[in-house]
């Protein structure tokens, strides 16, 4: 995977994923790949848009009060079966042992089971949600949710990025023409098939993880 390009502003510029065999035998990788992309192109747009107007990000490794705190996280479908591939496949071995726990001992409402020693263990195939969920000014206090305390400080997606994001994703679900796709988008059928990514069943990913 590339190294982010960084400009002259404290957020990298965005490169898209490349793992090309894992893609090459998997086809639905290329369509979350182009997904994050484009969340990732729009999120830094949106950064340096702030950060222009002299604002500092306060989102950083190691700041994880989001991923504590906030238990109705939405993942997709096509997302989830990216978080499985990647913790199979691709999460080294040791870190994966210690995940594995944490699937396998999670409840709902726990912190996202992900979070491993304060950082996020799938930061390459992090949802869209968390993708796009930043916060300027100062770091969030301990349980605190920025949306509601402060919501001129959390960042608000480009939506044209963002839609594209979610356009993206079409083809995973079969919306393949451009007639297809618009009517798909016009009814957020993407958006409707999110689940709540603390309730999932993350023993059967555990189950699945050879340590």
């Amino acid at each position: 995977m590339p190294s982010p390009k960084t400009t002259k502003n404290a957020y990298p510029q965005p490169q898209r994923l490349q793992f090309p065999d894992a893609e090459a035998e998997h086809e639905w990788l290329g369509y979350a790949f182009d997904a994050y992309y484009q969340a990732d192109v729009g999120v830094a747009e949106s950064i340096k848009v702030e950060e222009d107007k002299g604002r500092k990000l306060a989102c950083a490794k190691g700041c994880s009060s989001c991923c504590k705190s906030h238990t109705t996280i939405p993942i997709f479908p096509l997302e989830l079966l990216g978080l499985y591939w990647y913790v199979t496949e691709i999460m080294a071995s040791d870190v994966r042992s210690k995940v594995k726990l944490q699937l396998t001992d999670h409840t709902s409402g726990d912190p996202c089971p992900f979070l491993l020693d304060g950082a996020c263990s799938v930061h390459p195939m992090r949802p869209l949600a968390c993708r796009h969920f930043n916060v300027f000014g100062r770091v969030c206090k301990e349980g605190e949710d920025a949306f509601y305390s402060r919501r001129e400080d959390v960042l608000t997606p480009i939506k044209s990025h963002q839609d594209a994001a979610y356009e993206a994703m079409l083809p995973f679900h079969g919306f393949t023409t451009p007639e297809q796709k618009q009517q798909a988008m016009k009814s957020s059928y993407v958006q409707k098939q999110a689940r709540v990514l603390q309730e999932i069943d993350w023993a059967h990913l555990a189950a699945r993880i050879n340590t």
